[in-house]
């Protein structure tokens, strides 16, 4: 059973999953006092948080929903421009639909389509533990 997204951190963050498809999941997320760092930027974890969103929802779309789930294995990030406000989009297109894991190629940009981010999610595709 999944949680209700604005029960988790997409909540508290304000990030919303606008398309999900095979080839691209895409979602934005606010830039607001929730998602700044102390100098009033976006902070990088934020915009982390936003990409393994992506490659996370994008890995349990293409999963047996019944029988497996999506969890982050490994994801690195490069924050190429900063910002204070608005929105800001993350686009993931997969590069490995492997069964046990799958890698996703994730860019983050601003309302110019400027890249503010860019980051690789390796996500693993796991069987949901039975119930006891």
């Amino acid at each position: 059973m999944i949680k209700p997204l604005e029960e988790t951190i997409l909540g508290a963050l304000g990030i919303e999953v606008t398309e999900v498809s095979e080839d691209k999941v895409v979602a934005t997320m606010p830039v607001h006092a929730a998602t700044h760092q102390p100098f009033g930027l976006l902070h990088g974890g934020a915009s982390v948080v936003l990409a393994e969103t992506v490659a996370s929802m994008g890995t349990w779309n293409l999963v047996d929903q019944e029988n497996e789930v999506a969890v982050g294995l490994e994801i690195n990030a490069n924050h190429l421009r900063s910002k204070t406000d608005g929105i800001v989009t993350a686009i993931g297109t997969p590069l490995h639909k492997g069964r046990t894991t799958m890698v996703w190629d994730i860019k983050v940009v601003d309302e110019q389509e400027k890249l503010v981010c860019i980051s690789r999610c390796t996500v693993a595709v796991k069987k949901k533990p039975k119930a006891e």
